[in-house]
């Protein structure tokens, strides 16, 4: 690694105070968050022969989306975009971290193939795609002790299933971004098949993107609104 430090300072694609930046927060594991994001990956694909995008042009599958964990990829934020060649490609901006990686290969049994891509613009679209709260739901897929397949019937675990961690997780987060984006208004709004979530933004509603399996956990996100409001949620 330092030998390419050193050829991107003589090259000036890198100060010297960046490279010693980049070299310790690389020793500790750490995130490397530099003056030119786009220059240094630019400099980095070039050198060894990786892909570059600033995915303004690139529509992920959300086939090969939905075949990793959201948990994971929000935590390594790695973006998997489509299948190319018999592998995916996955994009990151995280030049020497490839524990992300290493642990959607063993999970998955896939072929993996990086690309590199500032680390804004793949938090924006991992956002998009993945939709608000996609870890909280994730991990409530694979974990949540209660399951709602049908709505009519009474659940007699619904108080304590709006109580779930989880649950007030996924709910704090759907209240944070309203926060950030300046809502006035928020809008759940069941349908057969999904849970629509809107936002009241400058007074014209937005839909906001939700993982698909958010509709199983209706009830319970639904019963932690009316605890909050202190309705009775019988």
């Amino acid at each position: 690694m330092k030998q390419l430090l050193d050829r991107m300072v003589e090259a000036k694609q890198l100060s010297s105070a960046d490279a010693e930046t980049l070299a310790r927060q690389c020793r500790q594991g750490s995130e490397t968050p530099l003056k030119s994001e786009e220059s240094v990956l630019r400099w980095f694909a070039k050198e060894y022969d990786l892909a570059y995008t600033a995915l303004e042009e690139i529509e992920p599958d959300r086939q090969i989306l939905s075949l990793f964990p959201a948990r994971v990829l929000l935590k390594e934020q790695l973006l998997p975009l489509r299948r190319t060649n018999g592998a995916v490609e996955v994009a990151t901006s995280r030049l020497f971290a490839t524990q992300g990686l290493d642990a959607l290969k063993t999970m998955t049994g896939l072929r993996l193939k990086p690309v590199l891509a500032p680390a804004e613009a793949i938090e924006r679209e991992m956002k998009k795609r993945l939709g608000v709260g996609a870890d909280t739901i994730d991990t409530l897929d694979e974990e949540a002790p209660f399951q709602v397949v049908d709505e009519n019937k009474e659940d007699t675990n619904l108080d304590s299933a709006a109580e779930d961690a989880s649950i007030i997780r996924f709910v704090n987060q759907v209240l944070k971004d309203a926060i950030e984006l300046r809502a006035s208004d928020i809008h759940l709004e069941p349908f057969e098949d999904e849970l629509r979530i809107r936002y009241r933004i400058d007074g014209v509603l937005q839909e906001v993107p939700v993982p698909a399996q958010v509709k199983r956990f209706q009830p319970a996100i639904v019963s932690r609104v009316k605890i909050l409001s202190h309705l009775n949620i019988a």
